[in-house]
């Protein structure tokens, strides 16, 4: 069978978001609202003072994968760590998390924030976290192609996160003249965003692709092969996902199934109540830094 093929392109453009904060969204934006599962892509970049002080989730999971600098995360729950260049947070957000994202040093912080949805039935879980250090990350290299695993398996080698929403989750660096051929289970959803040099996916007779533009794949085809045909390395995420098929409810940092669920849980951050209790008093190191 062929490789799937590139069925849609996206150049993600520099927006605003957060404090002050700079992110490129492929995902989440007017063009492209959703791609089941998954909600939003943001490529990331930020200096102090700017970032992402104190906000809400539910009803999600959001994937942090740090490309340069270092975050400094906080929650209501006294979770409190920082990533650093090749880290990863997978934090399952559930019924209800508030939390601030701050740089941790000095000069631009960039990375990658995925949101993936959950379905109904683990919407209101409690929240947690799966956090692996740089190190621990599952790696793998073979004919010029080395990649990391963050989540799924590439290469022999396989991730230890627990995908409560199915996802496989792959940063590949192809050397010049390399050539990927790598698997995607059929009933996934799969997108490649490019984040150095420039790649052919799909067909062999593709156009090449560059730096910051995400590519939607097709239903169907045998996973997705990918070509470095320049003379610099290609660097690309390939990320797919079993689609819930469920409707999709969202006001801002809330993803629910409807919008009767959207306003109870408006109601829930309000009157702090429903998984929200701890909001009511609490407020994170970078928000009282802010404050003063």
């Amino acid at each position: 069978m062929p490789p799937r093929c590139v069925v849609k392109k996206f150049l993600a453009r520099p927006q605003h978001e957060g404090l002050g904060a700079v992110v490129r969204r492929s995902i989440g934006r007017f063009e492209l609202r959703y791609f089941d599962p998954f909600l939003v892509l943001d490529e990331f970049s930020v200096s102090a003072p700017a970032g992402f002080p104190d906000h809400p989730h539910r009803g999600f999971e959001t994937v942090t994968y740090m490309l340069q600098g270092a975050m400094t995360h906080e929650d209501f729950e006294g979770h409190k760590g920082t990533i650093e260049a090749g880290d990863l947070q997978w934090m399952t957000a559930g019924r209800g998390i508030v939390h601030s994202e701050m740089p941790a040093a000095e000069g631009t912080q960039k990375g990658l924030q995925l949101w993936i949805n959950l379905s109904s039935k683990h919407k209101m879980i409690k929240p947690r976290y799966q956090e692996i250090p740089s190190e621990d990350i599952a790696e793998a290299a073979k004919d010029g192609i080395k990649v990391r695993i963050i989540a799924g398996e590439s290469l022999g080698a396989k991730s230890p996160i627990y995908t409560r929403t199915p996802t496989m989750y792959l940063d590949f660096t192809l050397k010049p003249g390399s050539h990927l051929q790598q698997p995607i289970p059929k009933s996934y959803n799969a997108f490649v965003y490019v984040l150095e040099g420039e790649g052919i996916f799909g067909p062999h007779e593709s156009a090449s692709v560059s730096a910051h533009n995400l590519l939607l794949l097709s239903g169907s085809g045998d996973g997705l092969e990918a070509w470095n045909k320049s003379t610099k390395p290609l660097r690309f995420i390939l990320v797919g996902g079993e689609p819930l098929g469920e409707p999709v409810a969202q006001l801002g940092p809330f993803v629910m199934n409807t919008q009767q669920e959207i306003d109870q849980t408006v109601e829930d951050f309000d009157n702090y109540t429903n998984g929200f209790e701890k909001a009511k008093h609490w407020r994170s190191q970078a928000r009282i830094g802010l404050d003063y």
